[in-house]
C-alpha cells in the first residue's frame, strides 16, 4: 500500500528546504546564531526527508547504506537542534530584556555566537554519540519513508536521547517567561533600547519571541507524545551489556508501507516525524519572509537579476525609485522527528 498523498509530500519538503534558507543573509548580518541554526536545521532536514521519500518510494532496497547511516544519525541531531536553536533565540532575548543598552562591542557579539553554536550545534552532536550506546542496530528502511534512526527501548535510552528534547524546551519555557515577564516590566524603555540597535528592531524582536515562543509551546507536548507512541508496546529491556545491546548490530529491517501502516500509533509517529521539518521551515518563513527587510532583500535581487535573464523590461519603476540595476550587486551570502521505535529484538 503506496502512499496514497505522493507527490504531496515530496513537494512540501522540497520547499520547506527551500524558504528555510531564503532568510539567511540578513539574519548572517543582525549575528542572529539562533535562527541561522534554526535554518540549518529545519532546512537540512526536510531536504533529508525529500531524499528518502523520492529514493524509497514504492521500495524497500538498501541502495545506498552509507547514506542511510548519515541520514538516520541526522534525524537524531535534528530531533534535538531545534529545540536548542529555539533555546538559543529565548537566551537571547532574555539578554536583551535584561541590559540597559544593546550597544555591544564585537568580542561580546563573537562570544554570544560561540555560546550559541555550543548549544544549538554542540548538544545535538552530543546526543548523536551518545545514540551509538542504544542504537540496537544500523538503522531501518520504511518504504515511502525511507532510512530511520533505530533506539534500543532500554533505561540508558531515556537519559541518553529521549529526554533532551524535553528537557531543552522545559528550559526555554523557563526562558521565555522570564524573558515575558521582563519585557513587561521594562515596556516603556524596551522601544528606546531596541532602537540603539543596528541589527533588531521592535518588529524582529516579537518575531523571534513568536517563533521561540511557537517552538517552546509544542517542543514538551509533541516530545512527550513522541515518546510514548514510539515505546507503547515495545517491552522496556534491561540493560545487560554493549555487546548484548549490540548483538547483530549490521541487521537492517525493511518494512513494507501496508506493515508499518496497519499499526495506527506507529503511523501517527512516522508522519508526525517527517512532516514536522517542513512544517517548521514554513512557519519560519511565514515569520521572516515577508518582513520590510525581507521584501527590501526581494527587491534588490530582482533587480541584479532581472538585467542577466533579459527581463529588464520589467524595472523601470525600480530604477525611479531605488538605485539604477547597473549599480546593484550581487547579495552576499541558516518530529522534530519522533526518535522511531527499535525493532530489536521483536
Amino acid at each position: 500500500m503506496s502512499d496514497p498523498t505522493y507527490p504531496l509530500f515530496p513537494i512540501c519538503a522540497f520547499l520547506g528546504f527551500l524558504v528555510a534558507f531564503i532568510p539567511l543573509p540578513w539574519h548572517i548580518q543582525a549575528w542572529n546564531a539562533g535562527t541561522c541554526l534554526f535554518m540549518f536545521w529545519a532546512g537540512l532536514a526536510s531536504l533529508n526527508q525529500f531524499i528518502n521519500s523520492l529514493v524509497w518510494h514504492s521500495n524497500i532496497s538498501n541502495p545506498a547504506p552509507i547514506w542511510c547511516d548519515i541520514s538516520a544519525k541526522f534525524i537524531i541531531g535534528a530531533g534535538v537542534g531545534i529545540p536548542a536553536s529555539s533555546l538559543c533565540i529565548n537566551r537571547r532575548l532574555y539578554i536583551l530584556t535584561r541590559v540597559n543598552t544593546v550597544s555591544i562591542t564585537v568580542k561580546d557579539k563573537i562570544r554570544n555566537v560561540y555560546i550559541d553554536l555550543a548549544i544549538g550545534m554542540g548538544l545535538p552532536i552530543l546526543v548523536m554519540i551518545m545514540h551509538v550506546v542504544v542504537q540496537g542496530h544500523r538503522f531501518n528502511i520504511l518504504e515511502d519513508v525511507g532510512c530511520i534512526p533505530v533506539i534500543y527501548n532500554t533505561p540508558p535510552a531515556y537519559p541518553l536521547v529521549f529526554m533532551w528534547p524535553v528537557v531543552i524546551g522545559c528550559v526555554s519555557f523557563v526562558y521565555a517567561g522570564l524573558t515575558l515577564r521582563a519585557f513587561l516590566r521594562r515596556r516603556a524603555s524596551m522601544s528606546d533600547i531596541l532602537s540603539a540597535n543596528t541589527t533588531l528592531n521592535v518588529n524582529r524582536y516579537f518575531r523571534l519571541m513568536l517563533l521561540a515562543c511557537i517552538e517552546m509551546s509544542c517542543a514538551v507536548p509533541l516530545t512527550a507524545f513522541s515518546i510514548h507512541i514510539n515505546t507503547s508496546g515495545v517491552s522496556l529491556a534491561p540493560w545487560i551489556s554493549w555487546a548484548d545491546t549490540h548483538f547483530d548490530f549490521g541487521r537492517i529491517d525493511k518494512v513494507p508501507s501496508s506493515v508499518w501502516r496497519s499499526d495506527h500509533a506507529f503511523k501517527v509517529s512516522v508522519e508526525m516525524g517527517r512532516w514536522i521539518y517542513p512544517t517548521c521551515a514554513f512557519i519560519f518563513f511565514a515569520l521572516f519572509g515577508f518582513a520590510s527587510e525581507a521584501r527590501k532583500h526581494y527587491r534588490q535581487a530582482w533587480v541584479w537579476l532581472a538585467p542577466r535573464i533579459y527581463l529588464s523590461r520589467f524595472l523601470p519603476r525600480f530604477r525611479t525609485a531605488h538605485s539604477p540595476a547597473t549599480s546593484c550587486q550581487p547579495l552576499r551570502v541558516t518530529p522534530r522527528g519522533p526518535i522511531h521505535r527499535s525493532a530489536h529484538r521483536l
